[in-house]
């Protein structure tokens, strides 16, 4: 049940921060909606990452390996 809300978390606040900036943006420039519909598209592209991250077991480790992966090299005959 954690992970279900977490996952839900993860990409309601990524959809609405990439909403909220590009809002400020088109704010800023007077170029609405445009801006904020790039990076409503951006949040959920991110968003969706996350996702695919939390539940391959990948979390926030930079370079996409899994925790209990090992490298090609160390066990080779």
């Amino acid at each position: 049940m954690g992970l279900a809300y977490r996952i839900a978390t993860e990409l309601v606040a990524a959809v609405g921060v990439g909403g909220l900036i590009g809002y400020g943006i088109d704010r800023w420039l007077e170029t609405r909606p445009w801006c904020m519909i790039v990076f409503t598209l951006l949040g959920f592209a991110a968003g969706m990452l996350n996702i695919f991250r939390i539940t391959r077991g990948y979390g926030y480790a930079a370079g996409y390996r899994a925790q209990d992966e090992t490298k090609s090299g160390d066990n080779a005959p």
